[in-house]
């Protein structure tokens, strides 16, 4: 069967218990962190790191998700409301929250993290963390799917979805497809370079990826997708991109900086205990 158009209606509210609501885009948030802290909790394992670094990162992590995404939606697209608004800015239920803010403020945290709690090199957390961090981006960008929202413009192509939720009538880019299926590739292929290739021994190899697949990505994908605010009509007009694109760029321009780091200096050979420090050692059979 050949795809003609998708007409998308999908309820963003998964169920309601009395005032609560339980939305789409919350679950897909809460599944991916749950998913990251598992997997980052093997890692721990694996190169036999303290548990109890688990929680305090969790809570890093969890913090400055929040904040920087929401810090980055108010000052790099809508500050011109926000500034005569200020009371509307920790509001998040009401949606706005920036990627490249919620990066900006995660690599802050995760220098902290290495600074006061593990007292190693950054790299050590960021060639982790970063790995379901993909995953939980195309997460997100399911929620966003079935937020009917962040979507492109209107495309012939067969897979172009209508979003009757908003009045729309043509088919248009489903955008947050495309990201999400970009991310979990990433995660895929992040996921392989650390368990099958011991990519961590060559520190910021990882991380230096995960900058490059995810912001070109993102940086290629925006140009079939709507602008987000007013202001990025006058900023399109003038660069020939938006915001989204312009602060892309030097996460690209990192990541490749990093891989090129990584590749030109020599490995860092790790010890694989595959216990927590305070587990008993297994014994062999």
């Amino acid at each position: 069967m050949v795809l003609d158009v998708v007409y998308w209606n999908a309820d963003p509210i998964l169920f309601s218990l009395g005032p609560i609501a339980v939305r789409w885009y919350g679950l897909m948030f809460a599944i991916g962190f749950t998913v990251g802290y598992l997997i980052v909790e093997k890692m721990f394992r694996h190169e036999g790191a303290p548990e109890r670094w688990l929680g305090i990162l969790l809570a890093y992590l969890v913090v400055a998700t929040i904040v920087g995404a929401r810090l980055g939606h108010v000052f790099f697209y809508e500050w011109d409301y926000y500034s005569k608004h200020l009371g509307e800015i920790p509001k998040i239920w009401n949606g706005g929250l920036a990627s490249h803010g919620g990066t900006i403020a995660l690599m802050i945290a995760l220098f902290l993290f290495s600074w006061f709690v593990t007292h190693k090199p950054a790299s050590w957390v960021y060639d982790k963390v970063v790995i379901p961090i993909a995953l939980v981006g195309g997460l997100i960008r399911l929620g966003n799917l079935m937020n009917s929202e962040i979507y492109g413009g209107p495309t012939d192509l067969p897979w172009g979805f209508v979003f009757v939720r908003n009045g729309e009538t043509a088919p248009m880019h489903p955008t947050q497809i495309y990201e999400a299926l970009c991310y979990f590739l990433l995660f895929g292929l992040l996921m392989w370079m650390y368990w099958k290739k011991n990519a961590q021994e060559r520190p910021w190899l990882i991380t230096g990826i995960f900058f490059i697949g995810i912001f070109l990505p993102r940086f290629l994908i925006e140009y079939v997708k709507n602008v987000q605010v007013d202001s990025e009509y006058a900023m399109i007009a003038k660069y020939g991109m938006n915001i989204g694109q312009m602060l892309s760029i030097p996460f690209i321009l990192l990541g490749v900086f990093l891989v090129i780091w990584a590749m030109t200096h020599p490995k860092v050979p790790f010890t694989f205990p595959n216990r927590f420090p305070d587990e008993p050692a297994k014994k062999k059979k």
